[in-house]
């Protein structure tokens, strides 16, 4: 049998190629290239496929808020707050954080008509909603009557709490409600004014729903 020489690559069984460590690694290598660009081309499929609201490679979801009338296409963490996709997302800030656990009412917004605390509410469940917040009620030039009368009866001192309280006094007049000032005391219980102007606030309610 003849000698091998050194460096000559050993041979595997008789009447086989020989294969060296630098071939066998350099073969490997290849193999793996492929297989990971063809699970690239599969995920990529998958993720094509997969139905609207599903989480991307972030964790976002895609949705649709109708916002003040206008479509937002956004994609979002799936446990942003409506309140935080408002604020932060669609540079809305008018919507105030307050208490951030649903307790002072300074996030109020109207969800298909209906008033809702937004820092309670995860953007995602509104997907394909109508939203309304204090931008979308009146501008400077034409206020809507709820924003004219807390003008008009002082129903304000800070103003942190006063968007929330004028999307819950709009809301109201769409409730049943009584008559008496302590009627809507009760429905408007739920925003919190730290300054104590909730005589003024009534006042101003009063005086919409007289002449609505």
């Amino acid at each position: 049998m003849p000698k091998r020489k050194s460096g000559e690559p050993r041979a595997v069984g008789a009447g086989t190629s020989t294969v060296s460590r630098r071939s066998f690694l350099v073969s490997a290598g290849t193999v793996g290239i492929v297989g990971a660009v063809d699970a690239a081309d599969v995920t990529g499929q998958s993720r094509a496929a997969d139905p609207p609201g599903t989480a991307d490679r972030r964790g976002t979801v895609a949705l649709m808020l109708r916002i003040n009338g206008k479509e937002h296409r956004l994609r979002v963490d799936p446990r942003t707050t409506l309140l935080d996709c408002l604020r932060e997302t669609v540079a809305l800030t008018g919507t105030k954080k307050g208490c951030d656990h649903g307790q002072c009412g300074a996030c109020t917004v109207h969800v298909n008509g209906r008033r809702v605390n937004s820092c309670l509410s995860l953007a995602v469940m509104h997907d394909g909603e109508s939203i309304t917040t204090i931008e979308g009620l009146g501008t400077p030039e034409a206020l809507h009557p709820m924003q004219a009368a807390f003008v008009a009866c002082d129903a304000y001192q800070c103003g942190y709490c006063t968007s929330g309280q004028i999307m819950s006094a709009v809301a109201l007049l769409k409730e049943p409600c009584g008559s008496d000032d302590a009627d809507v005391k009760e429905l408007m219980s739920g925003n919190i004014c730290r300054c104590g102007a909730y005589q003024n606030i009534v006042t101003a309610v009063q005086q919409v729903r007289r002449t609505a």
